[in-house]
């Protein structure tokens, strides 16, 4: 039975990940995951130079899920190179690095620093604002999404993922951008933007008003774009929002996923990554499921 799966010409043991965000870099949840058995670790986002995020309160319970306004709290990319990536090498799995800016020029600053270190793919958060254009997330507008991919391509020595924001009219619209671009891959969905109010206190729940939502609650949406990206590009697709085990990550496998990252569920159950692992492969038998190629996409 074949649970290997490749993306850009890269190997992956099996298809499932953590999302960027809810996992640090593995070394919290090393106490309790073999990080050998995941076909990756995606590291948190980084950017060139330290950022401290947003004040708090940043996160907050909702329904189905959790709101957080973090901001993409982060060392920098010296402290990452130092400390990070020395500590995942030490595992048998690829590393993702998540990527982070507020600039095209933050983007490459980056992107050529890990140029240099033994990581295996990166994968360019575009829903930050951009700066220079009022603060608008780069992953908002169709001509900046082909203009980012095709900067961080020109300056990438590992094969570049585009990690897609679902808050937009039409996910193909952004999924062919990044295509056009030259991205070698794409993930989504990153957060839904959403909105929690404190009755008692009569304000917000999060200082920053708005943040972004995740867990069981937004999976219906991102299985429904991921498919719908499935069928408007040819690069392959990590599928992500709101999975939280084996039966989830299938739904997003079927639709056209290469590969599944799992975010929220990490914060109730360290162990959701590796249940998933065990879970997939205990379908593939029986069902009769000899390779997890048979699967991608299956569903039309």
């Amino acid at each position: 039975m074949n649970m290997s799966v490749n993306i850009a010409g890269v190997e992956f043991k099996n298809p499932v990940m953590e999302a960027s965000g809810t996992f640090g870099s593995g070394m919290e949840y090393s106490e309790f995951v073999d990080l050998n058995r995941l076909g990756a670790v995606v590291t948190k986002g980084v950017a060139n130079v330290p950022w401290p995020g947003n004040p708090t309160p940043r996160i907050a319970e909702t329904y189905g899920g959790m709101i957080n306004a973090i901001g993409l709290q982060n060392p920098g990319i010296d402290v990452f190179a130092k400390r990070d990536i020395p500590f995942l090498k030490k595992y048998d799995t690829r590393i993702i690095v998540n990527v982070c800016g507020r600039t095209t020029e933050d983007y490459i600053e980056v992107v050529e620093r890990l140029g240099e270190e033994p990581v295996d793919m990166l994968e360019i958060n575009i829903s930050c604002p951009n700066v220079k254009e009022g603060g608008i997330a780069f992953g908002q507008d169709p001509k900046a999404v082909e203009a980012i991919t095709k900067a961080v391509k020109a300056h990438a020595k590992q094969p570049v993922i585009m990690k897609l924001s679902p808050n937009v009219t039409d996910i193909t619209v952004m999924a062919k951008a990044a295509e056009a671009g030259g991205a070698d891959a794409i993930s989504l969905i990153n957060t839904l933007t959403g909105m929690k109010i404190d009755v008692e206190r009569r304000t917000f729940a999060l200082a920053n008003k708005t943040g972004g939502l995740s867990g069981p609650a937004i999976k219906p949406v991102a299985v429904r774009m991921v498919y719908q990206a499935a069928n408007a590009v040819r690069v392959p697709i990590i599928g992500m929002g709101g999975i939280a085990n084996a039966s989830d990550a299938l739904e997003f496998i079927l639709a056209g996923a290469t590969a599944v990252s799992i975010g929220t569920a990490n914060f109730h159950s360290p162990y959701a990554t590796v249940e998933t692992v065990d879970g997939i492969q205990a379908y593939m038998q029986k069902h009769g499921v000899k390779d997890i190629k048979e699967l991608i996409g299956a569903v039309r």
